[in-house]
């Protein structure tokens, strides 16, 4: 309760700041909108459905897309990990890919697919399998060789071996690189959405890009906010207590968040 009450108050001073600046009037309204009228606009964009709707569109692209980027991602990460070979190779190739910018891929999945979902999903898959190679990688050759012996000795070889005891001893290092794979997700998509325009759906991406194209910077505000709330709740909900549990589980003593 006390760690909620210190972020609710730090998170109150900074309302309070921006509030000053902007009645200091050193910045237009127009480029500088009162926390109010950002407020306004949530609200009736909630109440409208417009908010709801693109959210639901955006969250549907992003869940397909971050976990088909995990299906890739997992098996190439343990493969990598089984030879020197595959880490210089395919472990090269990915650290080269997760530095690459996000938006660096929309112009070749307008190329290959169009102005369509399967850009959109192309887009969140190449920001999401990076990440997952290299964390499943990190993950399975750091884990205490002691697993890896004791399951020898007791006759594990093969698919058991990595099914029952590598891939769940780099969990811990998993988890972390999946947090990271959602954060690029998000990237990737906001990067698609601004850039690709498609029927099937309007995100928040592309109410983003429509404030910035008429002026209307509470909304381009207020849709930045709602993309930091959902980061946040999805942070403290999913991933940190699965991180928790797992740190836990297998001892390696990470602080409380």
């Amino acid at each position: 309760m006390k760690r909620f009450a210190v972020a609710l108050l730090f998170f109150a001073a900074l309302i309070g700041l921006w509030e000053l600046a902007v009645r200091s009037g050193r910045w237009s309204s127009v480029l500088l909108p009162s926390p109010i009228f950002v407020a306004e606009y949530i609200w009736f964009a909630l109440l409208d459905g417009t908010l709801v709707e693109s959210t639901w569109v955006t969250l549907k692209r992003l869940l397909v897309g971050y976990f088909a980027g995990v299906l890739i991602g997992l098996p190439l990460g343990l493969l990598t990990s089984t030879s020197q070979f595959l880490e210089d190779t395919l472990g090269a190739l990915a650290l080269g890919f997760q530095t690459l910018p996000s938006v660096c891929w929309v112009p070749l999945a307008l190329v290959w697919f169009g102005q369509t979902e399967g850009a959109m999903l192309f887009v969140v898959i190449m920001g999401t399998v990076w990440s997952v190679i290299i964390a499943t990688d990190h993950g399975a050759r750091n884990i205490p060789p002691i697993y890896a012996r004791a399951a020898r000795t007791m006759g594990s070889e093969g698919f058991h071996k990595w099914t029952r005891v590598i891939l769940p001893a780099s969990l811990p290092f998993l988890v972390s690189g999946m947090k990271q794979g959602w954060a690029f997700a998000w990237r990737s998509l906001m990067a698609a959405e601004i850039y690709v325009t498609i029927l099937t759906g309007f995100g928040l991406g592309h109410l983003l890009h429509y404030g910035r194209e008429l002026n209307a910077m509470e909304q381009v505000i207020g849709i930045m906010i709602v993309i930091v709330v959902i980061g946040l709740l999805v942070d403290r909900l999913l991933f940190s207590p699965w991180e928790r549990f797992l740190h836990r589980r297998w001892g390696t003593n990470v602080k409380e968040t």
